[in-house]
């Protein structure tokens, strides 16, 4: 079930999966290696794990801080000519993600982070019921942002030093 799009060529799907998923650990896993074995499909094994770490990151943090009972997650990834994106939807439009440090102690939170440090640009975006946060892998030189569509968040990779 995805909804049509009216996107830029470059941006146009030449392979796409979408499936729900019940919102549980289970459903992570499941999502994590459907997706790894999709990509590798599309013949971009070389971004598997790269894909399998988005998913699963952007999957838990879904289930975590997005989930609603009764109510299920969408993982989509798609292969366009400029790169592999991973977006995760879910029911929760009012907690918004975001990266923030933390203790060395704590079992969570660094998940974004992770994000941040694998994909080219992630970002949320808003729906009347709830939001879909994605993560993009260039295939190519990424291109410098145009600009961005009202009503969305985008987030761009810092420069690793």
């Amino acid at each position: 079930m995805t909804a049509a799009r009216t996107l830029p060529e470059d941006n146009a799907p030449l392979h796409e999966d979408c499936l729900d998923y019940t919102p549980t650990a289970r459903s992570v896993s499941l999502a994590r290696r459907r997706a790894a074995r999709l990509v590798s499909a599309w013949g971009h094994a070389d971004r598997a794990g790269e894909v399998a770490l988005l998913v699963s990151e952007l999957a838990t943090n879904a289930l975590i801080h997005g989930s609603l009972r009764g109510r299920l997650i969408r993982v989509r990834v798609a292969l366009t000519g400029a790169g592999l994106r991973v977006e995760v939807t879910d029911p929760r439009g009012e907690r918004l993600p975001g990266i923030r440090e933390a203790g060395g102690d704590e079992c969570y939170g660094r998940g974004l982070v992770l994000v941040d440090a694998v994909a080219d640009r992630w970002g949320v975006e808003p729906h009347t019921v709830g939001k879909t946060v994605f993560a993009e892998l260039a295939l190519r030189a990424p291109e410098k942002p145009s600009g961005q569509a009202a009503g969305r968040t985008t987030m761009t990779r810092r420069p690793r030093v």
